[in-house]
Order: C-alpha cells, then structure tokens, then sequence
C-alpha cells in the first residue's frame, strides 16, 4: 500500500470543509480558492473542484453570482447560503469532536510505548 493514496484520502474527507469555510469568509473566485487549497496542501487538482462546487449548489449550501470582468469573461463568485453557514457550524462540531478522538488515541499509543 503507498502512504500517497492514504494522504490523499485523508485530504479528500476534509476538502468540503475546507472549501466551505473559504466561502464563509465572503464572495470568492473558484481559482482564488485553488489557490489557497493548493498553498496549504490540502488539494492541487483543479479538477476535483468544479464538480465539489456543483454538488455543494445543487445541496443549496452555496450559491454564485457572475461577475463581468474587463480583462476576459465574466467571472463566477461563490457565497455561502444560510443552510451553508448552519451545515458548516455542524461540520465544524464534528471536526471538533474527530481531533478530540484522534489526539485521544494518539496519546494512548503514545503513554503504553513508555
């Protein structure tokens, strides 16, 4: 088993979360948020988050508006809906409540090695 499919994996369970919390902070460009994803690591295929994208509109978590631009064509900006900002409040509970278990069980492991 390569350690790489597991780091992925690991990324992929938390990329919704990631994405939803960019959003929370305000309007935002789809590449501003590759960017940022890409510069913590988190994600660098630009092709897992256009449909992310589409699956969290169609959820009503978030929803778009275009922009015309003067330098090529009309962007799209995202924004969090109010299901967003209360999907995102539970997702962050049970972020919470994940590291709490992990950290628990690392410091188990961790106290029997002594």
């Amino acid at each position: 088993m390569k350690i790489e499919n597991t780091q992925v994996q690991m990324r992929k369970g938390i990329l919704e979360y990631c994405i939803l919390h960019i959003i929370s902070r305000g309007e935002v460009y789809a590449s501003d948020m590759l960017e940022e994803l890409t510069s913590a690591r988190i994600m660098v295929v630009e092709g897992t988050l256009y449909p992310l994208l589409t699956r969290l509109r169609k959820a009503e978590l978030v929803d778009y508006h275009w922009v015309e631009s003067t330098s090529g064509p009309p962007r799209k900006y995202y924004k969090l809906t109010e299901t967003g900002r209360e999907f995102l409040v539970e997702l962050g509970d049970t972020w919470q409540e994940l590291m709490a278990s992990t950290n628990h069980i690392i410091s188990n492991t961790h106290q029997k090695k002594l």
